[in-house]
């Protein structure tokens, strides 16, 4: 049984062979007290339990931190203050239900259940029927919405750090606005706020994101120079803040949340971003990245990032020959699956494999 739980809504559901096998049930996530949350939460689970023909073997979801992850427990969270001081909410639930639980960061789970049936399968499946050698193993996900959140997968493994703190990719720097934090731009609140600043309405009046994208599509009435140019700040900062990640990371690149859905605003400049080129000190250009990033929501840059540079060549001192792709690239993509479906397949994944490592230390 899984959960994706927002600041707004609990979306309770259950997954079997990575996909979906109930309907999901939405119940309000905010409540006055702590007894009410956790109530919330129980209900959700036990309505997805009565719809299922078989006892589940664990409950896995996201939920916001800060948190002791591996412990299962939830402490001062912005959106949901009732559970500041810590609550152990893992072992609750255990208790609850006795089976095993599993908790971790929505932009983990978002980004493992990609790797294991989103872009990350997609752009290999493409490549293999090219004929092309080349193969991905590693994947960040960023998730664009209220905040701005991220996951590493690597050769299908989700990195986990020591504080529950990996991934956090929010606290960059922010390129335009030094002294804020990456998140005050590549966020809800940041597009409404750029927005407004450009359109000179105060920020009470700024459409949402997804009116702004409309607006800066033509497709709906507004400030159009004003919404291209906000959703430019969040391409422009957000990239500067992927190409460190993918500096250590060196994968492909999903995007999911909220504001993925504006993608073909904003993708193209983000992917420009982060193939910025730097300049020596004696002047002469370096690029941004040791890669080249491709934007594989864009037909013809998704043709030339399948198509790489296939070369053969000999074997010294033997008369075989090998085939290899030198062009070092990497893409950036939005969610195959849906940011939900996504996190609940992550989480699917997550529980299978914290199971199967038990049962193997067994």
């Amino acid at each position: 049984m899984t959960l994706d739980a927002g600041g707004t809504n609990f979306v309770f559901s259950a997954v079997q062979s990575e996909k979906e096998i109930v309907k999901p049930i939405i119940l309000p996530a905010h409540g006055d007290a702590l007894e009410i949350v956790l109530n919330t939460i129980i209900n959700g689970f036990e309505e997805i339990q009565k719809q299922l023909t078989q006892k589940p073997t664990a409950i896995s979801f996201c939920f916001p931190g800060p948190a002791e992850y591996e412990l299962g427990i939830i402490s001062d969270l912005e959106n949901l203050p009732v559970f500041r001081g810590g609550v152990a909410l893992g072992p609750m639930l255990e208790e609850k239900f006795g089976i095993p639980v599993f908790i971790n960061n929505d932009g983990d789970l978002f980004a493992y259940g990609e790797a294991i049936a989103g872009l990350l399968p997609f752009i290999n499946s493409k490549l293999e029927e090219a004929g092309s050698p080349k193969r991905y193993n590693n994947l960040f996900g960023a998730t664009f919405g209220t905040g701005f959140g991220g996951g590493i997968v690597s050769r299908g493994q989700l990195f986990t750090g020591d504080n529950s703190a990996q991934a956090e990719i929010n606290r960059m720097r922010n390129h335009w606005h030094h002294n804020a934090s990456v998140e005050e731009s590549v966020s809800i609140r940041g597009v409404k706020r750029a927005y407004a600043i450009e359109a000179g309405i105060n920020i009470i009046k700024s459409p949402n994101p997804k009116e702004i994208f409309e607006i800066g599509m033509g497709i709906r009435k507004g400030d159009k120079n004003a919404a291209i140019k906000a959703y430019n700040e969040l391409a422009t900062v957000g990239g500067d803040s992927l190409a460190n990640a993918i500096t250590l990371v060196d994968g492909l690149i999903v995007l999911g949340g909220g504001l993925a859905g504006a993608a073909p605003l904003f993708l193209q400049t983000m992917t420009n971003a982060m193939n910025y080129h730097f300049q020596t000190m004696t002047g002469a250009p370096l690029n941004r990245l040791e890669v080249k990033v491709f934007n594989l929501e864009n037909k013809d840059e998704l043709a030339e990032f399948i198509k790489g540079d296939v070369r053969e060549i000999k074997i010294p001192f033997s008369d075989k020959k090998i085939t290899y792709d030198p062009m070092k690239r990497v893409g950036i993509g939005v969610t195959k699956l849906g940011t939900s479906n996504a996190v609940s397949v992550g989480a699917y994944a997550f529980a299978l494999n914290k199971l199967d490592n038990d049962t193997n230390r067994r």
